[in-house]
């Protein structure tokens, strides 16, 4: 049965923008060449299930994808072991849609590529494999993703969609689509603007988590409290944003601190490192506390508590939980963790185990640190059970417990 809409990659992209098209009434199927986990993913599974009982089909025969009116592109670009964009999984999608690709398509790219790569290295995988030409047989733009997980306030529809297109034909075929998923839609003045902004958003969000990351450091050393600090900085109604610190940077987007032969970033390069300094310097806040309270790392029972990179979520992508697991094992500490979210979970190949009953776990404990704040925890509660309380979100009571 032909569909309106092909959804390519069903992952933290492809499945919102399926669950946002089923809603609106359009006929969609979502392509995946392997296996995903929708478990794994940015939609419960109650989500999943509506979906399918509206007509939402997954598939992983190719041959569907020409009968569609539109295709998306939501294939996952993540940093190679070099720090660079890996296009693989992007590249690989618009072959397989290249060769069904049928006159009058819209094709949309939402995977987050360096500017430039639509109307260059995608086109021309689109154009080659299907005999057609871009901006004349087929529309061609490029839409950068803006779903935020478990945000509840900015749901799909009510956050804009940028688009740029490879002409002004191609945009507005793709600002027809999106206009009917989305309350707003903003036209960028082609695909190398609609990709940048990808960037300068990614980038913003880590370069001022980067300075309140530094910022709790600092006040930690002033014995100022960082927290009540923000909380008046944010009653400014001009020129500030709140950003709070944490134990690390999760999620999906990657920070883009250089493009090919380009110039660098280099507040942005700076801003990874300060980033990825945050789990060691948890690390040394965990062992600082266990030695003040006269007890050392080695044979320390640490238990900790949310291991997904967002609350209320089960993604653990880019989460820090795992390396601060690592690190804590490595100076010979007893871990545990608890997480509603995560049932099971392994650090460097093996089993931690699961605190059940967690109230029970963090009064047995001589450390808890809390990395993920899920809606489910009491703060207060796990304050007065707890030996000690890390809290590396500054979600608990003041004075509660020692924060980061």
């Amino acid at each position: 049965m032909p569909a309106d809409l092909a959804v390519i990659g069903l992952g933290p992209l492809g499945l919102p923008l399926a669950r946002a098209a089923v809603a609106a009434g359009i006929s969609t199927i979502g392509y995946q060449a392997g296996p995903t986990d929708p478990a794994a993913g940015p939609l419960p599974p109650s989500d999943l299930r509506r979906m399918l009982a509206a007509g939402f089909r997954p598939t992983a025969n190719p041959g569907e994808l020409g009968r569609v009116r539109t295709a998306v592109i939501c294939a996952p670009v993540p940093a190679g072991p070099d720090g660079t964009l890996d296009l693989t999984a992007a590249t690989d999608a618009a072959r397989t849609l290249a060769g069904r690709l049928r006159p009058h398509t819209t094709v949309i790219i939402e995977s987050p590529v360096h500017p430039g790569t639509t109307e260059g290295l995608l086109r021309t995988i689109l154009e080659d494999g299907s005999g057609l030409r871009a901006g004349r047989d087929f529309h061609l733009a490029h839409s950068p993703g803006r779903f935020d997980p478990g945000n509840r306030t900015h749901g799909y529809a009510a956050t804009p969609k940028v688009i740029g297109g490879l002409t002004p034909a191609c945009t507005e075929s793709a600002a027809a689509f999106y206009g009917r998923l989305t309350d707003k839609v903003v036209r960028a003045r082609g695909c190398r603007e609609a990709e940048s902004v990808h960037i300068l958003e990614t980038n913003y969000r880590h370069v001022n988590i980067a300075l309140v990351n530094e910022m709790a450091m600092l006040c930690h050393e002033l014995g100022v409290d960082l927290w009540d600090v923000i909380r008046c900085a944010e009653t400014k109604p001009f020129g500030f944003q709140a950003f709070r610190p944490g134990p690390g940077v999760g999620g999906h987007g990657v920070p883009v601190d250089t493009i090919g032969p380009h110039r660098p970033l280099r507040l942005v390069e700076l801003a990874s490192q300060v980033n990825q300094r945050m789990p060691g310097y948890v690390i040394q806040r965990c062992a600082a506390l266990l030695n003040e309270h006269g007890k050392s790392a080695r044979g320390a029972r640490v238990l900790l508590l949310g291991v997904t990179y967002k609350p209320d979520l089960a993604d653990q992508q880019g989460s820090p939980a795992q390396e601060i697991a690592t690190r804590l094992m490595g100076m010979g500490a007893s871990l545990s963790y608890h997480d509603p979210y995560v049932p099971d979970w392994r650090v460097l190949g093996r089993p931690v185990p699961r605190a059940d009953p967690l109230y029970e776990a963090a009064a047995d404990a001589d450390l808890t640190v809390l990395l993920q704040h899920h809606r489910t925890y009491d703060l207060q509660g796990l304050a007065v059970k707890a030996q000690l309380l890390l809290d590396t979100r500054g979600t608990s009571p003041t004075g509660a417990a020692h924060r980061l």
